[in-house]
């Protein structure tokens, strides 16, 4: 009899950080709430959970994270508001931001000490069975969500699974790395994971992107807090002690991936999220094309401009 691997419930959301990267954003603002479009990045990821079959989902949180559970609530006052003003479609759109009620549940980290140790805390509400984490200011464009492309591979392989992409060799020091030992079309067996490696000591230039599927023993390795890179209790760690008892898979997922937790990338997912809506692409390019031309046109300018030609000179 085919034995298939434990279902995937629960999600746990790790949103207590400072997120200093996009200061002085998020100086008050939680940086989850931060909207592409006008969806916040939080909402996109609980989405693509819910796509991947998630029911249960649990936000490791922090002090001026209250934002984040009102954003899935229904308030009366609002809608009383667009109900009454005949706003179908707004009221649709607050419909599709709620989660049912008792399907979030919250657990504090109270203090900064890795990613390791904001899943550890999570430990009592995931129980014994398998998880899935999102890190929310990563996101994947693609029509099937990163997260339920992996739960598809994770039915057929069982065992842990992270999702995975290329990235160039210098920049493997950014990352937790993959070494590879063999491949299934876009799964790829796992040998090894280093946090943040050197270019010269990285196993490949596969690197952990922000999904994860588990098996609950991962927290008998996070529960002994050792301190990894920068000081802190990395997940990445725990998984490559677990590497030696239970299976580990990494998913080359498909899409374009946007890391929104940084000004770049945040600014890309704007554009490439906005050219998606019909109604915003059009007037979008057309802005788009004329402030390139406006920029080359000024680059252009000052190359030929006297003081750029006694500079070369």
């Amino acid at each position: 009899m085919t034995q298939y691997p434990a279902p995937v419930r629960k999600a746990v959301f790790p949103v207590a950080g400072l997120a200093t990267r996009l200061l002085p954003a998020t100086k008050a603002i939680p940086k989850e709430m931060l909207t592409i479009v006008d969806r916040p990045l939080i909402q996109m990821a609980v989405e693509e959970a819910i796509q991947a079959g998630i029911e249960e989902f649990i936000f490791v949180i922090s002090d001026g994270k209250k934002s984040l559970l009102e954003h899935f609530t229904s308030p009366a006052p609002l809608m009383d508001v667009l109900q009454f003003r005949g706003k179908t479609e707004q009221i649709e759109k607050v419909k599709a931001s709620t989660l049912p009620e008792g399907s979030i549940k919250t657990v504090r980290q109270d203090k900064a000490l890795g990613l390791g140790h904001a899943v550890w805390c999570a430990r009592e509400l995931v129980g014994n069975e398998p998880f899935a984490i999102i890190l929310p200011d990563d996101t994947v464009r693609n029509k099937t969500s990163c997260l339920a492309q992996m739960m598809g591979s994770y039915r057929v392989h069982g065992g842990n699974m992270v999702a995975t992409c290329s990235v160039p060799l210098r920049d493997t020091s950014k990352y937790g790395i993959l070494g590879v030992k063999g491949r299934d079309g876009q799964t790829v067996m796992i040998s090894d994971l280093v946090e943040k490696p050197d270019p010269d000591n990285a196993p490949s230039n596969m690197a952990v992107f922000g999904r994860y599927i588990l098996q609950p023993e991962i927290f008998d390795y996070l529960s002994k807090h050792e301190k990894g890179t920068g000081g802190e209790i990395q997940l990445t760690d725990a998984m490559a002690h677990m590497l030696k008892d239970q299976d580990f898979f990494g998913y080359e997922f498909v899409g374009e991936r946007l890391d929104c937790g940084n000004d770049i990338g945040f600014i890309k997912a704007q554009i490439a999220y906005g050219l998606e809506r019909e109604h915003l692409a059009p007037e979008l390019v057309a802005y788009m094309t004329e402030k390139l031309r406006e920029h080359y046109s000024q680059n252009i300018t000052e190359e030929k401009s006297p003081s750029s030609v006694s500079r070369a000179a």
